[in-house]
């Protein structure tokens, strides 16, 4: 429980109302109580915001009147921003008790290097001359491989592997030969890494993960791979060996990133594309099929198929100096 005065005394922010109200929970507005807080980031949401009933809403100076009408309320300018550092302070307030630092079942090689201020948990594996640093937390079963690196104030989920091998074999007489990875994985600070996410080594030069990335649950980042900073991927994406990610960019849920590809800064890839080529541009990609009924994609794609026979077509017409029939008249 936090009194609305506690808030903006540790968060800033104009309050309108009274700083004794107590709020016992942080809510949507569309279900939040009298005793809960939220928060309207979009203006299309604003109906919602007349309807709640929500103790507290966090709103910009636009919205202060309406959510004044149902309510106290706080402004700032970024409410979305400002609910994030709620959450972090209802989380601190909530949760006193220290945890263990280096719990009693994880095994660090002696000649690993962890900060006094690092915590890591159940099952974790922190091998020889790995380093993790200070305040980051590793969850259960994380394994930090040889010589891998962590940075500052980091947060590691549970399940993720760090250091693997990257996959990489040389095709000799119809067999596979190993290529032994030699790199490692160097991680910056403010890193965060979704529950069993795998970061490969990398084959001769470090795997590099920059400062502020954020990187969902289930995703695979192969050897080699350069990923800028204050990059942000969503569950499930993958990111081929030697790509090279720019910084400030965003990967939807599911997308790929074929290898030995480029991606410039500010660069934001739709869920479940796949990245064929290098983008040198910033912007919004995408590359999908649409989604359609079964048998109207169907049809979509049987003439997809036929395109290029369609191009032929209309050359060999324009040649003979025909009209092509998708040409105005």
């Amino acid at each position: 429980m936090l009194l609305l005065g506690e808030i903006v005394e540790a968060l800033g922010g104009s309050l309108h109302g009274s700083p004794q109200i107590s709020i016992e929970h942080l809510a949507p507005l569309e279900v939040a109580s009298a005793q809960d807080i939220s928060f309207l980031n979009h203006p299309k949401y604003q109906s919602l915001l007349a309807k709640s009933n929500a103790g507290c809403v966090i709103v910009t100076a636009q919205f202060k009147d309406l959510a004044l009408q149902r309510g106290a309320c706080i402004v700032t300018e970024d409410p979305y921003f400002y609910f994030a550092k709620l959450t972090q302070l209802w989380k601190k307030r909530s949760t006193p008790v220290t945890p263990v630092r280096i719990h009693p079942s994880a095994v660090i090689d002696p000649s690993a290097t962890v900060h006094e201020t690092a915590i890591i948990g159940p099952l974790c594996v922190v091998e020889r001359g790995a380093q993790v640093g200070a305040h980051s937390q590793l969850k259960s079963r994380v394994t930090l491989g040889e010589g891998c690196k962590i940075g500052e104030r980091c947060i590691v989920h549970a399940g993720v592997v760090i250091g693997a091998d990257g996959f990489g074999f040389a095709l000799h007489q119809g067999a596979w030969e190993k290529i032994e990875q030699l790199g490692a994985v160097a991680i910056g600070n403010d890193v965060e890494i979704g529950a069993n996410s795998c970061i490969d080594r990398g084959a001769l030069q470090d795997t590099i993960i920059e400062d502020g990335v954020k990187l969902d649950n289930l995703i695979q980042i192969g050897h080699n791979v350069h990923i800028g900073k204050h990059t942000a991927m969503a569950g499930c994406v993958g990111v081929a060996g030697s790509a090279r990610i720019g910084a400030h960019c965003t990967v939807g849920g599911g997308a790929v990133i074929l290898g030995h590809l480029s991606l410039a800064d500010g660069v934001h890839i739709s869920a479940a594309s796949v990245v064929t080529r290098s983008i040198h541009k910033p912007g919004q990609y995408t590359g999908l099929f649409p989604l359609d009924d079964n048998s109207s994609w169907e049809k979509n794609a049987a003439s997809l198929k036929q395109l290029h026979q369609l191009r032929d077509r209309i050359k060999s017409l324009e040649a003979l100096g025909l009209q092509s029939p998708f040409q105005e008249k």
